[in-house]
């Protein structure tokens, strides 16, 4: 026994290898176990199908392609509009209807390029599914990943915004997005349409210095520009090349692009400044894709002429920003969308580099052009109609139109502003949805509390 007991000693002695501590680990556990608890607490269960025919009656209907109509009357039935028209209309009403005299019907928002779904808390890693390791991985697809229980998705809901593209983040080639509606068992009942598009941020010709390393920082020219192009030109050419042959061994990031050389998919380019802008969309084109949308596009408005030209869309980044140089324009981000709506552009709205949380706060952006000369209808198809066409989904969701998916809501008023977006009602497929999430039942708790004080 004192032979084993004198070799237990040298050994630990040798590597170093504490005594087990009981105590720490359970403390570790705890911790863990709070962790994961909130993320365990599901969403409220979602809607099964539409059961009956339904009716929403004396309602302004904002319908999402610029017209409007008062004293509204709209039916759905099997998850699908089967009227929208006026309240005088001489047509029978189904047994269910919903009074909304005094209120307002949009069709549901639209949240483009956010990776919704795929990170829940930026501290557990476990959560987090955004970016997968490596530079160029187009066949990396977001929607297995996709987290239909997300409380952050949950609060997309209550002010309008019941659809989105969940999308991954990082390196040069992302990955593959899909479309998902926000009320849904798992990713599968979820998907709208799978693997819509592949993402791209194209380099950046300027890069500011590291004033950690205590370089200046101030912007400079990228000295790898040049060749961080060239890479990515190799790349297409090479996934042009297989896809072009019968290869005999599989390269799935090679496979992954064959939708946006045939046009079954899109290719959304993450770009700024003019330069890059226009170096992106050529080499793109020249590279044979056939469907390309800009993502971000700050500098967009001093090229629209070019991207007539080569029919792209834009997605504006979020409009509750500063500007990014000290000689712009110190409105420029909050008129950006007008600038290439006027100019002819396909204009949409998303909110590139906020939270996953400030997305719900897309219908405000919207409200934030109309405060900059926008039509207050023309402002909503940037978050409805204009979105649906630039993902692709615009034959079913986006406008309220006779045969299209009867995915809406009610709003006590304005959705465009934070006082008015009180909603009362909200469908998706014509499922009536719930409105409760977390943060909800929070204030009513905590309303309580301060109430019962009073």
């Amino acid at each position: 026994m004192l032979k084993h007991k004198n070799l237990y000693n040298v050994k630990r002695d040798t590597l170093n290898v504490t005594p087990f501590n009981f105590k720490k680990m359970k403390n570790i556990i705890v911790i863990l176990s709070i962790l994961w608890g909130g993320l365990m607490l599901a969403q409220q269960t979602p809607a099964g199908p539409q059961s009956e025919p339904m009716a929403i009656e004396g309602a302004t209907a904002h319908l999402g392609n610029g017209e409007i109509i008062e004293n509204a009357l709209l039916i759905f039935s099997e998850g699908k509009l089967t009227f929208v028209g006026s309240a005088n209309a001489r047509i029978a009403r189904p047994a269910k209807v919903i009074n909304a005299q005094g209120k307002h019907v949009y069709p549901g928002i639209i949240a483009p390029a956010k990776s919704l779904g795929l990170i829940e808390i930026n501290a557990v890693r476990a959560s987090d599914d955004e970016d997968e390791i490596g530079e160029i991985i187009p066949h990396v697809r977001s929607l297995i990943a996709y987290n239909a229980e997300s409380q952050v998705v949950e609060s997309m809901r209550p002010n309008g915004v019941l659809l989105g593209q969940t999308t991954p983040q990082g390196g040069t080639v992302s990955g593959t997005s899909s479309i998902v509606q926000f009320d849904a068992w798992n990713w599968e009942d979820a998907a709208v349409k799978v693997d819509d598009g592949i993402h791209l941020h194209w380099p950046n010709a300027f890069k500011r210095g590291r004033w950690w390393m205590g370089e200046d920082p101030a912007y400079k020219p990228n000295k790898d520009y040049s060749d961080e192009i060239e890479k990515l030109k190799t790349f297409m050419e090479n996934a042009v090349a297989y896809n072009s042959t019968q290869p005999e061994e599989n390269n799935p990031a090679f496979e992954a692009m064959k939708g946006v050389f045939n046009g079954e998919q899109k290719l959304f380019i993450y770009a700024d400044r003019e330069k890059e802008i226009v170096d992106a969309v050529v080499t793109i084109k020249d590279a044979g894709v056939k469907h390309v949308v800009l993502i971000g596009g700050y500098q967009s408005y001093k090229v629209t002429d070019f991207l007539k030209k080569h029919n792209v869309a834009v997605l504006v980044r979020r409009t509750h920003s500063l500007p990014e140089a000290d000689d712009d324009d110190y409105d420029l981000p909050y008129k950006l969308p007008k600038l290439l709506t006027d100019a002819g552009l396909l204009v949409g709205l998303q909110n590139e580099d906020a939270s996953n949380f400030q997305t719900r706060n897309l219908p405000f952006y919207a409200g934030q052009v109309v405060g900059q000369g926008m039509e207050k209808e023309k402002a909503l198809q940037l978050i409805t109609g204009n979105n649906a066409k630039i993902l692709g989904i615009d034959d079913q969701y986006g406008t309220l139109e006779v045969g299209k998916s009867a995915t809406l809501f009610v709003s006590e008023g304005d959705a465009l502003d934070m006082q008015g977006n009180q909603l009362n009602h909200a469908f998706i497929d014509g499922r009536e949805i719930s409105l409760e999430t977390h943060q909800t039942k929070l204030w009513k708790r905590y309303m309580g509390k301060y109430n019962s004080q009073k």
